[in-house]
């Protein structure tokens, strides 16, 4: 798992991806929380896009979203929302000709695109050490800290 995850961000940092994973990830649920209720036909009865993809987009944002506040299985949960996102700008929001940001209560495809920024971010840099994944996919051999009683250069031998 160390190939698909690297090393987990720790410190301020892991802070702060804990903040963006909760403010993010509680964002996106909102927005798959309707469309999860009646996955196959949530863009209604006559939709261009087949029930199998709304069931997955549903499935990206609203699982994406938990997945992401519990911090875990990260970049499985960041592909999926990504994809989503992209198809979404890539389908719907460009060819209809929405603005990256327009007026008040018109439609654009900014936070298509900032859902899909912060997707990327996420597989990127990964969720940190606040998380479930590095509780169960961290590593295991660090449990304990280095003895400081020792010098050191045995404190290097023996790590």
């Amino acid at each position: 798992m160390s190939k698909i995850y690297g090393n987990f961000v720790g410190g301020r940092a892991a802070i702060g991806l804990l903040i963006v994973r909760l403010v993010f990830g509680l964002g996106i649920m909102m927005h798959g929380g309707h469309k999860i209720v009646h996955p196959f036909n949530w863009m209604g009865e006559n939709a261009p896009v087949p029930a199998i993809l709304q069931a997955l987009a549903a499935l990206s944002e609203f699982g994406g979203g938990l997945a992401l506040i519990l911090g875990l299985l990260t970049p499985l949960a960041m592909l999926g929302l990504a994809s989503t996102m992209f198809v979404a700008i890539a389908t719907v929001h460009l060819p209809s000709g929405h603005p990256f940001v327009g007026q008040p209560g018109s439609p654009s495809f900014e936070p298509a695109a900032l859902y899909l920024a912060v997707a990327l971010m996420s597989i990127i840099t990964g969720p940190g050490s606040l998380s479930l994944d590095a509780i169960i996919f961290g590593d295991k051999t660090r449990t304990s800290k280095p003895n400081s009683n020792l010098s050191p250069n045995e404190s290097l031998q023996s790590a």
